[in-house]
């Protein structure tokens, strides 16, 4: 992923926590005219009385969308001792026609405020990740992104569920929309029988 809107959540929890570095100079004097506070984005999920985020709602579904496995649990990852790896694979299907990818991401719910937006991928990083050359998805060719796992250390092990999304237009320029819930749990796998 070369470019993100937002930080995964995986990274976030992964890197280390640093203090920050002394300054150096003096912060330079205010400004005489104050700037402009930064714009706040939209919240992902305005209407609690509907089950989509609002990026998603009133968007044809054209595309089938599924994880395996799902729910999928964390396991230790032997690379980095303390870390722990929820792997699973997320698929995308064209089901309407051949169409190209006008973006793809994530939202993932793991508290009582709901849906938060998490990642957002340009069609350039959908190509990459999920393997499809140029964003350009056949009509009932299956792409999958083989190893999109989350990694968090052992005191930082939360379940929460993701919301994969992709969108994409086909030739006359309709919006399709495919997505998939994918369940991460907090801990290990039950025993049989549950």
């Amino acid at each position: 992923m070369k470019t993100l809107r937002f930080l995964p959540l995986a990274l976030l929890l992964a890197a280390p926590a640093r203090p920050l570095a002394a300054q150096s100079t003096a912060p330079a004097a205010p400004a005489a005219t104050p700037a402009a506070p930064a714009a706040t984005p939209p919240p992902a999920w305005p209407d609690h009385t509907r089950a989509l985020p609002a990026l998603l709602r009133a968007v044809p579904v054209g595309l089938a969308m599924s994880h395996d496995p799902n729910p999928v649990y964390p396991q230790p990852d032997p690379a980095q001792p303390g870390t722990f790896a929820w792997k699973h694979s997320t698929t995308v299907r064209a089901e309407v026609a051949d169409l190209q990818v006008v973006e793809c991401g994530s939202f993932i719910w793991y508290d009582a405020t709901g849906w938060h937006a998490n990642l957002h991928e340009t069609p350039a990083e959908f190509a990459e990740l999920f393997e499809c050359p140029g964003g350009r998805l056949r009509k009932g060719r299956a792409y999958t992104f083989k190893r999109n796992y989350r990694y968090a250390t052992a005191d930082h092990l939360y379940g929460g569920d993701a919301l994969w999304y992709v969108l994409a237009k086909d030739a006359q320029g309709r919006l399709y929309k495919g997505w998939a819930l994918v369940e991460t749990e907090s801990g290990p796998r039950p025993a049989a029988g549950r």
